[in-house]
């Protein structure tokens, strides 16, 4: 698929996305990159370590999160995304769920929206994907976790979302889908997602899993988040195995390296 200038072989190859999140109250890196000139300087250092597309976030989604305006959320992102686009040559992602967030993206020269919410929160979101002719990843989320059967309900919601997005004109080849580690989910249904990632081959598109110093590996290791590193290395490396397209990381240097060792591996290099 092409996301900005890049071609990309998700058929054979697991991408990194570096995580740069330019909000005060991130979970793990929160109010370290508020100063686009510092953003700019880690997007570069994650570029350097190998990362394929820089992932800007301008809301925390952290449990219990507090909804940013719409303004001040653009406010946070357009800069950022300038700056890369005018000194980098690398795509941006935009992760945000507000529709009139990600026009303004698109505009400043976001290459991929990616929403955590599956295209469900703004009505006008996947129109102005379409119209923009910019890659999405869909992310799996619900309010409440009221399913009846959990993985089986998961993949009916992740079907009606790509429906949305097609229906609105978003061509197949810039759907990604992403199972939504740490939304809508318990500590036991997190790991079973990891522990299956396969059986979302039966979309037949890219997968993005985002497990980067989430707490189903703090629970799981019983570690603070800045000593996830390696549970996290684990799940890409499963990522990988597993036929996933993308992981969504915060410790770029160190996925990369797990990548490329897996992929020899398994013959992929």
């Amino acid at each position: 698929m092409k996301i900005g200038n890049r071609i990309f072989d998700t058929a054979n190859r697991t991408y990194v996305m570096g995580i740069l999140n330019v909000t005060p109250d991130s979970f793990s890196d929160g109010g370290k990159y508020t100063d686009v000139d510092i953003a700019l300087k880690k997007a570069e250092e994650m570029m350097h370590d190998g990362a394929d597309i820089i992932d800007i976030g301008g809301e925390s989604t952290k449990p219990g999160y507090v909804p940013v305006g719409t303004q001040e959320e653009i406010e946070r992102v357009i800069p950022v995304i300038e700056k890369i686009k005018a000194n980098l040559d690398i795509p941006v992602s935009l992760d945000t769920y507000k529709a009139e967030v990600a026009k303004a993206g698109i505009a400043a020269g976001a290459d991929l929206i990616n929403d955590v919410k599956g295209l469900q929160e703004s009505p006008e979101m996947a129109k102005i994907i379409a119209d923009g002719k910019v890659a999405c990843a869909i992310m799996h989320n619900r309010t409440f976790m009221n399913y009846n059967d959990f993985f089986s309900d998961m993949q009916n919601d992740l079907s009606a979302y790509i429906e949305t997005a097609r229906n609105a004109g978003i061509a197949d080849d810039k759907i990604i889908i992403d199972p939504g580690v740490g939304f809508a989910k318990t500590h036991e249904q997190n790991l079973e997602v990891i522990n299956r990632l396969e059986q979302f081959h039966c979309f037949g598109y890219p997968i993005l899993l985002g497990t980067s110093r989430k707490s189903v590996i703090g629970l799981t290791l019983d570690l603070p988040v800045f000593e996830r590193v390696e549970g996290t290395l684990v799940t890409t490396v499963m990522a990988v195995m597993k036929g996933c397209s993308f992981v969504r990381v915060h410790d770029v240097k160190e996925n990369v390296r797990a990548i490329r060792m897996t992929e020899a591996i398994l013959g992929k290099r």
